[in-house]
């Protein structure tokens, strides 16, 4: 009866259309409290263990963290340690500023607003970290003990690594983006992967459809890197966007659309790498496998990519059998409009910290979100070094791992008798102003929709979902503890 029902409502959506009045009725903060009494939110447990905890980030991930420590803890004793003013802004709503459906405002929340009960902030960079000691020391000079750390920095988005465009300094997606800004959001090139950067896409994007409308040929391309990214539908969402955007001004049959990924898939799960290459083929959106951006040339308009692949190789007589080669070469290509993904890494004072690894990540165990090496140490979100999470759906689910991981050691137990994280990942892939792929996973690598409907379909209510839902269930939920 549920996927029924669901089936009806997506169907009157697609076929009658709903105002955004109707839908911010439906889908607005009384969707969301009907959406959280029916399930979606989860009970907090009361606690009278002690300790200081201190969290190293207070973005969603770490101040939806201390916001469940709050409404757990009968006498918390939390310290946020985070410089920026808007780090709770709310990123996922950047592709949707690139596409021109959002203004730029509709994303910013002020951390100040998001300070639970018995916390305390430091408005400061954590720069030192001495789990030995169980001490970070700020950017200021403070030295903070804790009992238990929790590490939800985020990353950051390494252009930098990008020959041509001159950048020198990795940056965060909120806050000061001058350095980038000089070069991304200017001739054709584009990112929504930071605040202003996702403003600045649609005003690029703009420029490109009048050039198409205007019967000039034109070339769009869109990049995903070597590195994990967050959010690692993004860069498909944009480009699909930009294939909406140009058959909504009569103009797509003068515009190419070419994907560079680095990798061999669209996406890590088959059924949703199927369902892609589908949707792109039937848009007539084009890709090339095992590219990876390495240089621009801002003026020329021009890209040049590593293209690498793999060959058979030499025989071995001692295995009987051929060996693979690793081959290589660059190519440049030109564009008039361009996405960048940009290389994403840790922060270095995390990733050259105890607390870091060789890939600059926070090593913890990928159920627990326990540090591999020191006990007393937790990571979420971003910064995490898990097979798969980088998303806001899957900081949703750790952030409660997480708490109740601490509060049981902090009472005595062993968090190995606990639930544990199950890898569980959502991207609402955006496809067309209009429609949602909700692709959901896990550990497992196989769609685990938590609405019994085809997750590899498009839909309005999907639609519907993105666009009205989950900021408010971030808000109201996440960022409250308790969703």
């Amino acid at each position: 009866m549920i996927k029924e029902g669901m089936e009806l409502i997506d169907a009157h959506f697609k076929n009658e259309g709903i105002s955004r009045r109707d839908a911010m009725k439906i889908f607005g903060v009384g969707g969301t409290a009907t959406l959280m009494a029916s399930g979606a939110t989860s009970e907090v447990r009361a606690s009278s263990a002690t300790g200081k905890i201190v969290i190293v980030g207070g973005g969603l991930a770490g101040m939806s963290t201390a916001a469940r420590f709050s409404n757990s803890l009968d006498n918390p004793d939390i310290t946020v340690i985070e410089p920026g003013d808007l780090a709770t802004s709310y990123q996922p709503g950047q592709t949707l500023v690139g596409g021109g459906i959002w203004e730029k405002e509709a994303l910013m929340y002020k951390t100040e607003d998001f300070v639970p009960d018995g916390t305390t902030i430091i408005k400061e960079k954590a720069v030192e970290f001495d789990p030995e000691n169980n001490t970070v020391k700020t950017s200021g000079g403070k030295t903070i003990k804790y009992d238990y750390l929790v590490v939800a920095a985020g990353l950051k988005l390494a252009f930098n690594k990008i020959e041509g465009l001159e950048i020198s300094e990795t940056i965060t997606s909120t806050g000061d983006h001058t350095p980038v800004s000089k070069v991304i959001g200017k001739n054709g090139l584009a990112s929504i992967y930071f605040q202003q950067g996702s403003e600045d896409t649609w005003k690029e994007m703009q420029k490109f459809i009048a050039e198409a409308k205007s019967g000039k040929k034109v070339k769009g391309i869109f990049t995903h890197p070597n590195t994990p990214i967050k959010c690692g539908g993004a860069p498909k969402k944009i480009m699909y966007l930009t294939d909406a955007r140009l058959r909504e001004a009569g103009a797509r049959d003068n515009a190419e659309l070419m994907f560079y990924p680095n990798g061999s898939k669209m996406f890590g799960v088959k059924e949703y790498h199927n369902a892609i290459e589908k949707q792109f083929g039937e848009r007539n959106m084009k890709w090339n496998y095992r590219h990876n951006l390495i240089a621009v040339d801002p003026k020329g308009k021009t890209a040049t990519f590593n293209r690498h692949w793999k060959q058979k190789g030499a025989w071995d007589e001692d295995l009987e059998e051929y060996g693979i080669e690793l081959k290589s070469k660059e190519i440049t290509v030109p564009y008039d409009f361009m996405h960048i993904t940009p290389p994403m890494v840790a922060a270095e004072e995390i990733a050259s910290s105890p607390i870091g690894s060789m890939k600059g990540w926070v090593p913890v165990d990928k159920e627990t979100l326990q540090h591999v090496k020191f006990k007393n140490v937790f990571a979420l979100g971003d910064i995490a070094g898990i097979p798969m999470g980088k998303t806001g759906g899957s900081a949703r689910k750790q952030y409660k791992v997480v708490v109740d991981n601490v509060i049981t050691m902090m009472e005595g137990g062993d968090i190995n008798n606990n639930h544990k994280y199950a890898g569980y990942t959502v991207c609402p892939l955006v496809t067309s102003i209009g429609t949602v792929m909700l692709a959901e996973f896990n550990w497992t690598k196989k769609p685990t929709p938590m609405v019994p409907l085809d997750p590899t379909q498009e839909r309005w209510i999907w639609w519907l979902l993105k666009v009205y839902l989950l900021k408010p269930m971030t808000q109201y939920g996440m960022l409250s503890g308790r969703a």
